[in-house]
């Protein structure tokens, strides 16, 4: 017997394909880099964290008080600079739900421009349940 289509699904009801989320935010000067001269612009890994936080406002409604969600892949393309001052938006939609992991689509804009996109993968979890002396693969 062959079975198509097979969709994998999580326990818990609402997190589904097509949840979406945006933030924003105004670059500050703790949020720039400055080593290449001037007056700064958003740092790559301050775009990716408003990435995350995005994924996880997303989902973070359907879940338990005592469950969250942690990132454990990223792949992201900083594109293009966004100076001290200036506002950016973030927008991350789910794509994929396999039980726990979860896929997301992210991006970035500015008044002008995507500045970031890619991908970002999350796992469920219990609070407090993360084990820190755990070796081996991601989930």
């Amino acid at each position: 017997m062959v079975v198509l289509n097979e969709m994998k699904t999580t326990p818990f009801a609402g997190i589904v394909p097509g949840l979406r989320a945006e933030r924003r935010a105004v670059v500050t000067q703790a949020m720039a880099t400055t080593h290449a001269g001037g007056p700064g612009v958003l740092m790559a890994a301050w775009m990716i964290l408003e990435m995350e936080l995005a994924a996880q406002d997303s989902t973070q409604p359907f879940l338990p008080e005592d469950h969250t969600t942690v990132g454990y892949e990223i792949c992201v393309r900083h594109r293009r600079p966004t100076p001290v001052g200036e506002a950016f938006t973030v927008s991350s939609e789910l794509l994929e739900v396999d039980g726990r992991k979860l896929h997301f689509r992210v991006e970035a804009r500015n008044t002008r421009e995507v500045i970031g996109e890619g991908t970002l993968r999350r796992t469920i979890v219990k609070r407090g349940r993360l084990d820190t002396t755990r070796t081996g693969s991601a989930p």
